[in-house]
């Protein structure tokens, strides 16, 4: 079997155990969405993307957008992007109303 790489990335909103994992090396990036953030207590998630980023310059952090209409996706995905070269964006392949998002991530990402 072909030698695996494999990358660990840590799944949640809480910014202290963030900045914990990433100081002490315990994983390869970071990686959360609107669900987790609630969970987490973020209220403001710019200012929760600001912080992650400045904390966190030079891992991996993805994003998940918050709108469910494609208009606002697509100005959400724009803004995350310009956080950082180590910030990526995600879109769900669907939204609330079983609309495909497809086009708008090709077009976003292409």
């Amino acid at each position: 079997m072909a030698k695996l790489n494999v990358e660990v990335f840590a799944d949640g909103a809480d910014i202290e155990e963030m900045k914990a994992a990433y100081k002490n090396k315990q994983v390869d990036g970071f990686t959360t969405n609107p669900s987790l953030m609630a969970k987490a207590g973020v209220t403001d998630y710019k200012a929760f993307a600001e912080e992650a980023v400045k904390e966190i310059p030079d891992a991996s952090i993805s994003f998940e957008v918050f709108a469910d209409d494609l208009e606002t996706m697509e100005k959400e995905a724009a803004i995350l992007k310009q956080y950082g070269e180590n910030v990526f964006v995600k879109i769900p392949i669907v939204n609330t109303k079983g609309e495909s998002t497809i086009p708008l991530i090709k077009k976003t990402f292409s």
